[in-house]
Protein backbone atom coordinates (compact mmCIF):
# COMPACT_ATOMS: atom_id res chain seq x y z
CA UNK A 1 0.00 0.00 0.00
CA UNK A 2 2.52 2.20 1.00
CA UNK A 3 4.47 1.70 -2.43
CA UNK A 4 1.88 2.12 -4.52
CA UNK A 5 0.74 5.93 -2.34
CA UNK A 6 4.93 6.82 -2.85
CA UNK A 7 4.71 5.68 -6.98
CA UNK A 8 1.30 8.15 -7.05
CA UNK A 9 2.96 11.06 -5.63
CA UNK A 10 5.71 10.92 -7.68
CA UNK A 11 4.14 11.62 -10.41
CA UNK A 12 3.61 14.93 -11.14
CA UNK A 13 0.50 14.59 -13.49
CA UNK A 14 -0.96 12.73 -11.33
CA UNK A 15 -0.64 15.12 -8.10
CA UNK A 16 -1.67 18.28 -10.44
CA UNK A 17 -5.05 16.54 -11.06
CA UNK A 18 -5.28 16.14 -7.39
CA UNK A 19 -4.74 19.73 -6.58
CA UNK A 20 -7.18 20.76 -9.81
CA UNK A 21 -9.81 18.52 -8.34
CA UNK A 22 -9.25 19.41 -4.74
CA UNK A 23 -9.63 23.44 -5.90
CA UNK A 24 -12.69 22.96 -8.09
CA UNK A 25 -14.68 20.88 -5.25
CA UNK A 26 -13.44 23.84 -2.96
CA UNK A 27 -15.92 26.26 -5.34
CA UNK A 28 -18.39 24.09 -5.56
CA UNK A 29 -19.02 23.78 -1.47
CA UNK A 30 -18.06 27.92 -1.32
CA UNK A 31 -21.19 28.14 -3.92
CA UNK A 32 -23.28 26.28 -1.70
CA UNK A 33 -22.27 29.04 1.20
CA UNK A 34 -24.35 31.88 -1.00
CA UNK A 35 -27.93 32.33 -0.35
CA UNK A 36 -30.42 33.48 -2.88
CA UNK A 37 -31.11 36.97 -2.39
CA UNK A 38 -34.52 38.11 -1.03
CA UNK A 39 -34.83 34.37 0.56
CA UNK A 40 -34.95 33.80 4.46
CA UNK A 41 -33.54 30.24 5.44
CA UNK A 42 -35.33 30.42 8.76
CA UNK A 43 -37.51 27.33 8.56
CA UNK A 44 -36.11 25.98 5.31
CA UNK A 45 -34.15 23.04 7.28
CA UNK A 46 -37.36 21.56 9.47
CA UNK A 47 -39.49 21.20 5.88
CA UNK A 48 -36.29 20.05 3.99
CA UNK A 49 -36.34 17.27 7.37
CA UNK A 50 -39.39 16.36 6.47
CA UNK A 51 -39.19 15.35 3.24
CA UNK A 52 -37.59 12.23 1.94
CA UNK A 53 -36.61 13.65 -1.01
CA UNK A 54 -35.66 16.75 -0.82
CA UNK A 55 -33.72 15.45 2.54
CA UNK A 56 -31.39 13.01 -0.35
CA UNK A 57 -31.39 16.21 -2.82
CA UNK A 58 -29.48 18.19 0.19
CA UNK A 59 -27.37 15.51 0.35
CA UNK A 60 -25.99 15.38 -2.97
CA UNK A 61 -26.25 19.13 -3.28
CA UNK A 62 -23.50 18.93 -0.10
CA UNK A 63 -25.69 21.02 2.16
CA UNK A 64 -26.95 23.82 -0.64
CA UNK A 65 -30.66 23.13 -0.22
CA UNK A 66 -30.85 23.51 3.59
CA UNK A 67 -28.81 26.90 2.83
CA UNK A 68 -30.89 27.45 -0.01
CA UNK A 69 -28.09 28.89 -1.86
CA UNK A 70 -27.48 29.23 -5.63
CA UNK A 71 -26.08 25.45 -5.90
CA UNK A 72 -29.99 24.09 -4.09
CA UNK A 73 -30.07 21.74 -6.76
CA UNK A 74 -26.10 20.99 -7.56
CA UNK A 75 -25.79 18.28 -9.58
CA UNK A 76 -28.71 16.71 -9.45
CA UNK A 77 -30.58 17.39 -12.21
CA UNK A 78 -27.56 16.66 -15.01
CA UNK A 79 -28.00 12.81 -13.29
CA UNK A 80 -31.56 13.18 -13.81
CA UNK A 81 -30.50 14.11 -17.21
CA UNK A 82 -27.98 11.66 -18.30
CA UNK A 83 -30.69 8.80 -16.81
CA UNK A 84 -33.61 9.64 -18.83
CA UNK A 85 -31.60 10.15 -21.83
CA UNK A 86 -29.82 6.53 -21.10
CA UNK A 87 -33.13 5.19 -20.68
CA UNK A 88 -34.72 7.20 -23.96
CA UNK A 89 -32.34 4.90 -25.67
CA UNK A 90 -34.51 1.85 -25.49
CA UNK A 91 -37.39 3.60 -27.21
CA UNK A 92 -35.78 5.97 -29.80
CA UNK A 93 -33.80 4.27 -32.29
CA UNK A 94 -31.65 7.64 -33.27
CA UNK A 95 -30.26 8.07 -30.01
CA UNK A 96 -29.20 4.05 -29.98
CA UNK A 97 -28.21 4.68 -33.11
CA UNK A 98 -25.54 7.60 -31.67
CA UNK A 99 -24.75 5.87 -28.95
CA UNK A 100 -22.77 3.41 -31.33
CA UNK A 101 -21.13 6.30 -33.22
CA UNK A 102 -18.11 7.20 -31.45
CA UNK A 103 -17.40 10.63 -30.10
CA UNK A 104 -19.41 12.26 -32.94
CA UNK A 105 -22.82 10.42 -31.51
CA UNK A 106 -21.30 10.40 -27.71
CA UNK A 107 -20.76 14.46 -28.29
CA UNK A 108 -24.71 14.56 -29.79
CA UNK A 109 -25.54 12.84 -26.46
CA UNK A 110 -23.90 15.20 -24.29
CA UNK A 111 -25.51 17.88 -25.53
CA UNK A 112 -29.00 16.80 -25.33
CA UNK A 113 -28.73 15.52 -21.53
CA UNK A 114 -27.10 19.59 -20.99
CA UNK A 115 -30.51 20.95 -23.10
CA UNK A 116 -32.59 18.35 -20.83
CA UNK A 117 -30.89 19.15 -17.52
CA UNK A 118 -31.66 23.23 -17.59
CA UNK A 119 -35.12 21.83 -18.30
CA UNK A 120 -35.20 19.43 -15.04
CA UNK A 121 -33.49 22.17 -12.96
CA UNK A 122 -35.93 24.83 -13.93
CA UNK A 123 -39.25 22.76 -13.20
CA UNK A 124 -37.16 21.28 -10.04
CA UNK A 125 -36.85 24.38 -8.62
CA UNK A 126 -39.94 25.57 -9.71
CA UNK A 127 -41.63 22.66 -7.56
CA UNK A 128 -39.53 23.18 -4.91
CA UNK A 129 -39.49 26.89 -4.61
CA UNK A 130 -43.42 27.01 -4.74
CA UNK A 131 -43.60 23.82 -2.32
CA UNK A 132 -41.88 26.09 0.11
CA UNK A 133 -43.63 29.47 -0.96
CA UNK A 134 -46.45 28.08 0.01
CA UNK A 135 -46.41 29.56 3.62
CA UNK A 136 -43.92 32.89 1.96
CA UNK A 137 -42.78 33.56 5.63
CA UNK A 138 -40.93 30.18 5.19
CA UNK A 139 -38.64 31.60 2.34
CA UNK A 140 -39.14 35.39 1.82
CA UNK A 141 -37.26 37.95 3.87
CA UNK A 142 -39.77 40.11 6.32
CA UNK A 143 -39.42 42.72 3.18
CA UNK A 144 -41.12 41.33 0.95
CA UNK A 145 -44.28 39.54 3.15
CA UNK A 146 -46.77 42.43 2.35
CA UNK A 147 -46.37 42.15 -1.70
CA UNK A 148 -48.56 39.22 -2.25
CA UNK A 149 -48.93 40.18 -6.13
CA UNK A 150 -45.41 39.51 -6.87
CA UNK A 151 -45.09 36.23 -4.58
CA UNK A 152 -45.19 34.54 -8.32
CA UNK A 153 -42.53 36.86 -10.14
CA UNK A 154 -40.23 36.61 -7.18
CA UNK A 155 -40.38 32.40 -7.15
CA UNK A 156 -39.68 32.09 -10.69
CA UNK A 157 -36.78 35.11 -10.23
CA UNK A 158 -35.53 32.14 -7.42
CA UNK A 159 -36.12 29.35 -9.83
CA UNK A 160 -33.86 30.94 -12.50
CA UNK A 161 -31.07 31.76 -10.07
CA UNK A 162 -30.72 28.22 -9.10
CA UNK A 163 -30.92 26.36 -12.66
CA UNK A 164 -28.06 29.10 -13.27
CA UNK A 165 -26.54 27.54 -10.65
CA UNK A 166 -26.99 23.94 -11.61
CA UNK A 167 -25.34 25.00 -15.13
CA UNK A 168 -22.43 26.13 -13.23
CA UNK A 169 -21.95 23.14 -11.72
CA UNK A 170 -22.36 21.22 -14.51
CA UNK A 171 -19.62 23.50 -16.11
CA UNK A 172 -17.38 22.53 -13.25
CA UNK A 173 -18.46 18.69 -13.19
CA UNK A 174 -16.84 18.97 -16.73
CA UNK A 175 -14.02 20.91 -15.65
CA UNK A 176 -13.20 18.29 -13.39
CA UNK A 177 -13.55 15.70 -15.54
CA UNK A 178 -11.12 17.18 -18.23
CA UNK A 179 -8.30 18.41 -15.81
CA UNK A 180 -8.69 16.94 -12.78
CA UNK A 181 -9.25 13.14 -11.15
CA UNK A 182 -12.73 10.63 -11.78
CA UNK A 183 -15.91 11.41 -13.46
CA UNK A 184 -17.03 15.27 -12.27
CA UNK A 185 -20.59 14.77 -11.64
CA UNK A 186 -19.22 11.72 -9.23
CA UNK A 187 -17.11 13.69 -7.59
CA UNK A 188 -18.77 16.41 -6.58
CA UNK A 189 -21.78 14.58 -5.52
CA UNK A 190 -19.14 12.78 -3.20
CA UNK A 191 -17.49 15.86 -1.80
CA UNK A 192 -21.00 17.07 -1.13
CA UNK A 193 -22.27 14.39 1.16
CA UNK A 194 -18.51 13.76 2.59
CA UNK A 195 -18.69 17.21 3.83
CA UNK A 196 -21.52 16.43 5.84
CA UNK A 197 -20.03 13.61 7.83
CA UNK A 198 -18.55 16.32 10.38
CA UNK A 199 -22.18 17.73 10.78
CA UNK A 200 -23.21 14.00 11.00
CA UNK A 201 -21.01 13.52 14.48
CA UNK A 202 -21.29 17.25 16.03
CA UNK A 203 -25.17 15.90 15.92
CA UNK A 204 -23.95 13.00 17.89
CA UNK A 205 -21.83 14.92 20.08
CA UNK A 206 -24.70 16.97 21.28
CA UNK A 207 -27.27 14.34 21.37
CA UNK A 208 -25.00 12.18 23.80
CA UNK A 209 -22.04 13.45 25.01
CA UNK A 210 -23.17 16.86 25.62
CA UNK A 211 -25.33 18.32 28.88
CA UNK A 212 -27.25 14.37 29.18
CA UNK A 213 -23.97 12.69 29.39
CA UNK A 214 -24.34 9.25 31.21
CA UNK A 215 -23.37 5.74 30.65
CA UNK A 216 -26.01 4.93 28.88
CA UNK A 217 -25.42 7.11 25.99
CA UNK A 218 -21.98 7.01 25.90
CA UNK A 219 -22.95 3.14 24.90
CA UNK A 220 -24.75 4.47 22.55
CA UNK A 221 -22.77 6.91 20.89
CA UNK A 222 -20.52 4.29 20.52
CA UNK A 223 -23.09 1.62 19.22
CA UNK A 224 -23.59 4.55 16.48
CA UNK A 225 -20.31 4.82 15.53
CA UNK A 226 -19.44 1.00 15.22
CA UNK A 227 -22.67 0.47 13.26
CA UNK A 228 -21.49 3.16 10.64
CA UNK A 229 -18.16 1.45 10.45
CA UNK A 230 -19.80 -1.78 9.30
CA UNK A 231 -22.09 -0.79 7.18
CA UNK A 232 -19.13 0.80 5.43
CA UNK A 233 -17.42 -2.18 5.66
CA UNK A 234 -20.78 -4.01 4.05
CA UNK A 235 -20.94 -1.52 1.49
CA UNK A 236 -17.38 -1.74 0.55
CA UNK A 237 -17.89 -5.69 -0.07
CA UNK A 238 -21.18 -5.90 -1.96
CA UNK A 239 -19.65 -2.55 -4.37
CA UNK A 240 -16.90 -4.84 -4.82
CA UNK A 241 -18.61 -8.54 -5.33
CA UNK A 242 -18.39 -9.89 -8.88
CA UNK A 243 -19.68 -13.21 -10.24
CA UNK A 244 -17.51 -14.16 -13.14
CA UNK A 245 -18.99 -16.33 -15.95
CA UNK A 246 -16.45 -18.47 -17.31
CA UNK A 247 -16.44 -18.34 -21.00
CA UNK A 248 -14.07 -20.13 -23.82
CA UNK A 249 -12.96 -20.10 -26.94
CA UNK A 250 -13.63 -22.88 -29.32
CA UNK A 251 -10.59 -21.85 -31.54
CA UNK A 252 -8.24 -21.88 -28.77
CA UNK A 253 -5.73 -24.96 -28.38
CA UNK A 254 -6.37 -27.40 -24.97
CA UNK A 255 -4.92 -25.75 -21.91
CA UNK A 256 -5.43 -22.14 -22.71
CA UNK A 257 -7.26 -20.05 -20.72
CA UNK A 258 -10.63 -18.41 -21.49
CA UNK A 259 -11.90 -15.50 -19.89
CA UNK A 260 -14.77 -14.51 -17.88
CA UNK A 261 -17.84 -12.39 -18.09
CA UNK A 262 -17.56 -10.09 -14.66
CA UNK A 263 -21.45 -9.51 -13.70
CA UNK A 264 -21.69 -6.85 -10.35
CA UNK A 265 -23.52 -7.87 -7.65
CA UNK A 266 -24.92 -4.62 -7.51
CA UNK A 267 -24.73 -3.89 -11.66
CA UNK A 268 -27.95 -1.01 -10.88
CA UNK A 269 -25.97 1.08 -8.42
CA UNK A 270 -27.25 3.62 -6.46
CA UNK A 271 -30.17 4.42 -9.47
CA UNK A 272 -33.01 2.11 -8.31
CA UNK A 273 -33.42 3.96 -4.35
CA UNK A 274 -32.78 7.26 -6.66
CA UNK A 275 -35.74 6.53 -8.82
CA UNK A 276 -37.96 4.90 -6.04
CA UNK A 277 -37.56 8.08 -3.56
CA UNK A 278 -38.17 10.38 -6.72
CA UNK A 279 -41.28 8.82 -7.40
CA UNK A 280 -43.02 8.42 -3.96
CA UNK A 281 -41.63 12.50 -3.03
CA UNK A 282 -43.75 13.37 -5.91
CA UNK A 283 -47.32 13.21 -4.46
CA UNK A 284 -46.04 14.82 -1.38
CA UNK A 285 -44.26 17.63 -3.23
CA UNK A 286 -47.87 17.97 -4.35
CA UNK A 287 -49.08 18.25 -1.33
CA UNK A 288 -46.64 20.76 -0.01
CA UNK A 289 -47.22 23.26 -2.96
CA UNK A 290 -51.37 23.13 -2.06
CA UNK A 291 -50.84 23.65 1.45
CA UNK A 292 -52.70 20.99 3.12
CA UNK A 293 -51.74 19.52 6.22
CA UNK A 294 -51.94 15.72 7.13
CA UNK A 295 -53.99 17.06 10.74
CA UNK A 296 -56.54 18.60 8.73
CA UNK A 297 -57.29 16.83 4.93
CA UNK A 298 -57.92 13.48 5.14
CA UNK A 299 -56.22 13.36 1.19
CA UNK A 300 -52.86 14.64 2.87
CA UNK A 301 -53.25 12.30 5.58
CA UNK A 302 -53.04 9.12 3.37
CA UNK A 303 -51.04 10.19 1.03
CA UNK A 304 -48.34 10.64 3.99
CA UNK A 305 -49.05 7.37 4.80
CA UNK A 306 -48.74 5.72 1.48
CA UNK A 307 -46.08 7.47 -0.32
CA UNK A 308 -43.84 8.13 2.66
CA UNK A 309 -40.74 5.40 3.69
CA UNK A 310 -41.24 6.48 7.32
CA UNK A 311 -44.78 5.11 7.54
CA UNK A 312 -45.36 0.76 7.10
CA UNK A 313 -47.02 1.06 3.98
CA UNK A 314 -44.76 3.78 2.16
CA UNK A 315 -41.95 1.30 4.04
CA UNK A 316 -43.36 -1.13 2.03
CA UNK A 317 -44.13 0.33 -1.60
CA UNK A 318 -40.31 1.65 -1.26
CA UNK A 319 -38.98 -1.82 -0.93
CA UNK A 320 -41.38 -2.40 -4.02
CA UNK A 321 -40.37 -0.01 -6.05
CA UNK A 322 -36.50 -0.20 -5.32
CA UNK A 323 -36.31 -4.22 -6.56
CA UNK A 324 -38.67 -3.17 -9.65
CA UNK A 325 -36.17 -0.74 -10.39
CA UNK A 326 -33.08 -2.95 -9.69
CA UNK A 327 -34.63 -5.52 -12.36
CA UNK A 328 -35.39 -2.96 -15.04
CA UNK A 329 -31.89 -1.16 -14.92
CA UNK A 330 -30.09 -4.26 -14.36
CA UNK A 331 -31.55 -5.99 -17.44
CA UNK A 332 -31.12 -2.68 -19.47
CA UNK A 333 -27.59 -2.42 -18.33
CA UNK A 334 -26.63 -6.14 -19.24
CA UNK A 335 -28.84 -7.23 -22.28
CA UNK A 336 -28.23 -11.57 -21.98
CA UNK A 337 -29.54 -11.60 -25.60
CA UNK A 338 -26.79 -9.16 -26.60
CA UNK A 339 -24.17 -10.88 -24.53
CA UNK A 340 -24.97 -13.90 -26.42
CA UNK A 341 -24.93 -12.91 -29.68
CA UNK A 342 -21.81 -11.36 -29.27
CA UNK A 343 -20.18 -14.83 -28.08
CA UNK A 344 -21.77 -16.87 -30.77
CA UNK A 345 -20.05 -14.12 -33.09
CA UNK A 346 -16.75 -14.33 -31.45
CA UNK A 347 -16.77 -18.02 -31.03
CA UNK A 348 -17.18 -18.30 -27.72
CA UNK A 349 -19.42 -20.19 -25.45
CA UNK A 350 -20.01 -20.97 -21.89
CA UNK A 351 -19.03 -24.10 -20.72
CA UNK A 352 -22.19 -26.89 -20.39
CA UNK A 353 -24.05 -24.65 -22.20
CA UNK A 354 -24.82 -24.47 -26.15
CA UNK A 355 -24.11 -21.15 -28.33
CA UNK A 356 -27.85 -19.37 -28.89
CA UNK A 357 -30.84 -19.75 -27.04
CA UNK A 358 -29.29 -22.22 -24.21
CA UNK A 359 -26.48 -19.31 -23.53
CA UNK A 360 -29.13 -16.85 -23.41
CA UNK A 361 -31.28 -18.43 -21.24
CA UNK A 362 -28.05 -19.31 -18.85
CA UNK A 363 -27.13 -15.75 -18.56
CA UNK A 364 -30.89 -14.54 -18.07
CA UNK A 365 -31.42 -17.02 -15.12
CA UNK A 366 -27.83 -16.07 -13.88
CA UNK A 367 -28.32 -12.22 -14.01
CA UNK A 368 -31.89 -12.57 -12.26
CA UNK A 369 -30.52 -14.51 -9.04
CA UNK A 370 -27.52 -12.06 -9.06
CA UNK A 371 -30.27 -9.13 -9.40
CA UNK A 372 -32.41 -10.36 -6.71
CA UNK A 373 -29.28 -10.62 -4.42
CA UNK A 374 -28.33 -7.18 -5.31
CA UNK A 375 -31.89 -5.91 -4.71
CA UNK A 376 -32.02 -7.21 -1.34
CA UNK A 377 -29.26 -5.57 -0.55
CA UNK A 378 -30.27 -2.29 -1.58
CA UNK A 379 -33.48 -2.32 0.02
CA UNK A 380 -31.63 -2.89 3.40
CA UNK A 381 -29.58 -0.34 2.90
CA UNK A 382 -31.87 2.19 2.36
CA UNK A 383 -34.42 0.96 5.12
CA UNK A 384 -31.40 1.24 7.53
CA UNK A 385 -31.41 4.76 7.73
CA UNK A 386 -35.14 5.02 8.61
CA UNK A 387 -34.70 2.37 11.38
CA UNK A 388 -32.14 3.40 12.68
CA UNK A 389 -33.75 6.59 13.54
CA UNK A 390 -36.78 4.93 14.70
CA UNK A 391 -34.83 2.72 17.17
CA UNK A 392 -32.96 5.37 18.49
CA UNK A 393 -35.43 8.09 17.92
CA UNK A 394 -34.07 10.81 16.06
CA UNK A 395 -35.79 14.00 15.69
CA UNK A 396 -36.82 15.17 11.60
CA UNK A 397 -33.21 17.62 12.12
CA UNK A 398 -31.39 14.40 13.97
CA UNK A 399 -32.20 12.53 10.88
CA UNK A 400 -31.35 14.56 8.30
CA UNK A 401 -28.29 14.85 9.97
CA UNK A 402 -26.99 11.07 11.23
CA UNK A 403 -27.31 8.87 8.25
CA UNK A 404 -26.52 5.57 8.93
CA UNK A 405 -26.44 3.36 5.17
CA UNK A 406 -28.76 4.48 2.85
CA UNK A 407 -27.79 6.09 -0.50
CA UNK A 408 -24.77 8.49 0.18
CA UNK A 409 -23.02 5.29 1.63
CA UNK A 410 -23.41 3.84 -1.62
CA UNK A 411 -22.35 6.74 -3.57
CA UNK A 412 -19.48 7.39 -1.65
CA UNK A 413 -17.82 4.17 -1.24
CA UNK A 414 -18.59 3.33 -5.02
CA UNK A 415 -16.64 7.06 -5.82
CA UNK A 416 -14.20 6.21 -3.53
CA UNK A 417 -13.45 2.75 -5.59
CA UNK A 418 -13.71 3.73 -9.10
CA UNK A 419 -11.83 7.11 -8.54
CA UNK A 420 -8.76 5.08 -6.39
CA UNK A 421 -7.50 2.29 -9.45
CA UNK A 422 -8.15 5.46 -11.66
CA UNK A 423 -5.30 7.11 -9.68
CA UNK A 424 -3.27 3.85 -9.77
CA UNK A 425 -4.01 2.69 -13.67
CA UNK A 426 -2.81 5.88 -14.40
CA UNK A 427 0.09 5.74 -11.72
CA UNK A 428 1.02 2.46 -13.62
CA UNK A 429 0.91 3.51 -17.11
CA UNK A 430 3.12 6.33 -16.58
CA UNK A 431 5.76 3.94 -15.03
CA UNK A 432 5.38 1.42 -17.54
CA UNK A 433 5.79 4.68 -20.04
CA UNK A 434 9.04 5.55 -18.49
CA UNK A 435 10.62 2.43 -18.80
CA UNK A 436 10.14 1.79 -22.24
CA UNK A 437 11.22 5.34 -23.09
Amino acid sequence: MWNKTKLILSNREIVLKILVTFALLLVFKAGTYIPIPLISTTSVQQIIAGNDFLTVLNAFSGGGLSNFSILALGISPYITSSIVVQMLQMVIPRLKDWSTQGEQGKEKLNRITRYLTIVIAMVQGLLIIFSLGAKPENILVDSLIKYKNVYWLVYIYMAVVVTAGSAFTMWLADLITRHGIGNGSSMIISAGIISSIPTMFTTLSAKYLGANFTGVHCFLFILIIVLYFAMILGVVYFEGAVRKVPVQYANRQAGQKGSDIPIKINSASVIPVIFASTLMSIPLTFVGVMGLSTETSNAAYWLNQVFSSSQPIGMALYIILIVFFSFFYSFMQIDPDQISDNLEKQGAFIPGYRPGEETKLQLSKMLFRITLIGAAYLAILAMVPIIVSKAFGFTASESSAITIGGTSLIIVVGVAIETFRQIETASETKDYKGFLD
